[in-house]
């Protein structure tokens, strides 16, 4: 909070410091080795690897009945999980519901530590010389860390989609008669691409657009109190009350965002294997239509 006060630009906590990287092309084009965001995304998966098997193992009691209930936050992490994968995984995926439901757990916990994580000012628990732009920022505020999230996506798509049906997932791009179906490919083929892109872009703005909202909030306070002590401190209440509220308004965008993207990645997932299933269904559907006629 004290380094939002102090940054005369809003996106100075928003953006990528590069600790360590190559520069190229006087510094217009860069490849970060270690940078604050790289940073916080292993401390991410660091604590979702610690945490989630630690707080699982903790169970009721010795008993029967009491070695399968999980305890405390363990008992949350369950029911959550139970949730995702009976009420949004399953619905999406069928059969392969239990081949992908890791992975997507995986994702789920990963963005969500990443998101959370962005929330906590860790360079202001410590000192301001020793950590400025070295830790904390929000992983997930960058464009990089989203599309690499989103190419996997991609990855887990086309690649299970061969897996699972090999040429036949190839041929369901080609829809309609002849003279169309290479049209209809292209445009399916890019909608994978542009799919990818949404999951990418939606992420990144929702968590650079909250963090950027607070600076520029906060930013408000020393101008004003600059020119008079009374205005200043009444802004800063008042600016202090909003950022309050649009803080806890982040913790939920954090949570939304996560699961948006874990559903869409069951969903985008769960189109490619289940190919099989929508050819049959249409070849019911014909064969109805016919006998209606």
């Amino acid at each position: 909070m004290t380094g939002l006060l102090l940054a005369s630009n809003p996106l100075d906590h928003v953006v990528q410091h590069t600790v360590y990287g190559f520069n190229l092309d006087g510094g217009v084009l860069s490849f970060p080795i270690v940078s604050n965001h790289i940073i916080m995304q292993v401390l991410a998966a660091v604590l979702v690897v610690l945490i989630l098997p630690w707080a699982l193992r903790k169970r009721a009691g010795s008993d029967e009945i009491g070695r399968l209930v999980p305890r405390g936050i363990g008992n949350a992490i369950e029911g959550l999980c139970q949730t995702l994968r009976d009420r949004f995984f399953q619905p999406n995926l069928g059969d392969y519901t239990d081949r992908f439901t890791p992975y997507l757990w995986s994702i789920f916990f990963f963005i969500f530590a990443c998101n959370i994580l962005g929330m906590v000012p860790l360079a202001d628990l410590f000192s301001a010389e020793m950590f400025h732009h070295q830790i904390g920022g929000t992983a997930t505020g960058n464009l990089y860390v989203t599309g690499a999230l989103a190419f996997c996506t991609l990855v887990m798509v086309v690649y299970n989609g061969l897996r699972f049906h090999g040429m036949a997932y190839v041929k369901h791009f080609f829809m309609g008669p002849w003279y169309l179906a290479w049209f209809v490919a292209i445009l399916e083929i890019a909608g994978l691409g542009f799919k990818a892109m949404a999951l990418a872009v939606r992420l990144f703005a929702n968590m650079l657009a909250g963090h950027i909202l607070l600076a520029v909030l906060l930013g408000f306070i020393a101008p004003v109190y600059e020119t008079s002590v009374v205005a200043g401190s009444l802004v800063g209440v008042g600016v202090i009350i909003a950022s309050i509220l649009v803080y806890f308004l982040e913790i939920f965008v954090a949570f939304l965002h996560a699961f948006i993207f874990t559903m869409l990645t069951a969903v985008f997932i769960g189109l490619a294997v289940n190919i099989h299933h929508e050819e049959h269904n249409e070849e019911h559907g014909h064969a109805e239509a016919a006998a209606g006629h």
